[in-house]
């Protein structure tokens, strides 16, 4: 499983505003969505294009065409939802399937509660997307439920990740590319992240 955490200067930066205690709801949105349309770039560099002809004020020319109908988003409910906008700038045809697990804060499993994926989602590249990667409990559940959809070519795009939810991922699904704006320390006890950012879902949701 390629771990790809994204070293650019601007998501690093980016990063760092989100760690500020403080840090304004309203700005927290702006900048998730903005290190959502970063980490989409790095992530989806070997998509499949076709060259085309068009129009052009000079003539007609050749160019290279990304269709949107071969993706699917999946954001993980609720916190995803913060880096939908930013994948979607990037993607903006891209088809959207939503899946919403809620953590067992007792054994800090994944419980499912809702479901809705694209047609024919087997047949397209699929990019999970969420703030955190934390035990990785959540993250492994979608992944479980993307492969029994017949889900093959699967992509992971998460803010900040913590070594065991990593070690989790790699475990179960090797075969996935993960890519991350930052690889914390570790976990605590209540499996939240080290230095990490805080609860995501309250931070974008308002719900503090």
């Amino acid at each position: 499983m390629p771990v790809n955490e994204i070293n650019h200067p601007l998501v690093k930066h980016k990063i760092g505003l989100l760690r500020q205690k403080d840090i304004k709801v309203k700005d927290f949105r702006a900048i998730v969505a903005e290190i959502g349309v970063l980490l989409t770039y790095e992530a989806t560099r070997d998509l499949n294009s076709k060259a085309i002809t068009i129009d052009t004020w000079s003539g007609q020319t050749e160019v290279e065409k990304i269709s949107n109908q071969q993706i699917s988003v999946v954001p993980i409910l609720r916190a995803g939802l913060g880096m939908l906008d930013g994948v979607l700038q990037m993607l903006p045809g891209a088809g959207v399937s939503v899946v919403g697990f809620a953590r067992n804060e007792e054994t800090l499993e994944a419980e499912i509660y809702y479901e809705k994926l694209v047609a024919n989602v087997k047949d397209k590249t699929v990019i999970v997307i969420d703030p955190m990667l934390a035990t990785g409990g959540t993250a492994d559940a979608t992944l479980d439920l993307l492969k029994e959809a017949g889900c093959v070519k699967i992509k992971g795009i998460f803010l900040v990740a913590a070594p065991e939810g990593l070690k989790r991922i790699e475990a179960k699904h090797p075969e996935v590319d993960i890519y991350v704006a930052a690889v914390d320390d570790h976990l605590n006890d209540q499996g939240y992240i080290l230095p990490g950012l805080g609860d995501a879902g309250d931070k974008i949701f308002g719900t503090l």
